[in-house]
Formats: structure tokens, sequence, C-alpha cells
């Protein structure tokens, strides 16, 4: 059997071993020499997470952490960046909002308006397809060629009728 397909349900094994769905994983981790290693090794810190508990802070940890913030909040800041992000930090921010909602209002606006120019042309496509150019330069050769059929037409009756020259 292959290890690494076995690898993530030994999770699953730890957290809930009398499910039927880890029959097969069980029977690999007791047939693979590395794969029982590894699940012990697992096993052995899941107990150690067990018996271990969190170490309870000082009954002075609330005053000293607000001592600290209130001298972080009173160094004066060395540049202009380090101001501003010193009154980004500790700001509530509510002198921002009127500057944030006139700045999302004028996104809003320049985004609206360029959806609206995507979507409805302000003027019409007075370009041509190729075919439809094309289609227009026939008509107007062929208007060219009846012009000048119509003048060679004209022009022969004019000759016969004409007396001729000496």
């Amino acid at each position: 059997m292959i290890c690494k397909k076995y690898q993530s349900a030994v999770l699953d094994l730890l957290l809930d071993p009398a499910a039927p769905s880890n029959a097969a994983v069980r029977a690999h981790i007791d047939s693979c020499e590395e794969c029982s290693r590894e699940f012990k090794s697992m096993e052995a810190t899941f107990a150690l997470l067990d018996v271990w508990q969190a170490p309870e802070p000082s009954p002075y940890f609330d005053q000293k952490l607000a001592v600290r913030l209130r001298e972080e909040q009173a160094l004066a800041p060395a540049g202009w960046f380090e101001r501003l992000k010193s009154r980004l930090q500790f700001n509530t921010g509510r002198q921002f909002r009127p500057a944030m909602a006139g700045a999302l209002a004028l996104i809003l606006l320049v985004g609206g308006g360029t959806v609206a120019d995507f979507t409805i042309p302000s003027h019409p496509n007075t370009e041509a397809s190729a075919t439809v150019q094309d289609l227009q330069i026939l008509d107007k050769n062929d208007q060219a060629l009846q012009t000048m059929d119509q003048l060679q037409d004209d022009s022969q009756p004019d000759d016969a009728a004409a007396p001729p020259s000496s």
C-alpha cells in the first residue's frame, strides 16, 4: 500500500479512532513500521497537548499593558511618515470618515461614468466593416462606369449627325 495515501487519514484516526472509515488506515499502520512509528509519535504529541495548560497571566497584566500603550502613544514620532502611521494605528478614524465618504463617492461616480461610457455609445459607429467599404467602392465604380457609358452613347449620335469637315 502507498503510505502517502494514508498520511492525511492518520489525523482522522487520532481524532476519532472508533470510526468505521478508519479500519483501512488502522490495518495499514499495523502492517507498516514507518507509519506505525509516525502514528505513535503523533499520538504522544496529542497526549502532551491534552495535559498542557496555558499559564495564567499576572494579576497586573492589564495595568502594565495600559501603561505601555499610553507611553507609546505619548512618544513623538520621528518624521511625517511615522506621525501618519501612529495616527492611523492609534486613532479611531472618525476624522477620516468624511474624506473616505467623499473618496468613495468620487470612485462610484467615475466608475459609473466609465461603465456608462462603455455600455451606452454616445455617438454612432461611423466606421463600416471592410465588406461594406468594398461594396461602397464597387457601387461608386459602377456609377462611374455608367456615367462613362452614357457619355459615350451621347457622343456617338452627335458625331454621326455633324457635317463632315473638310
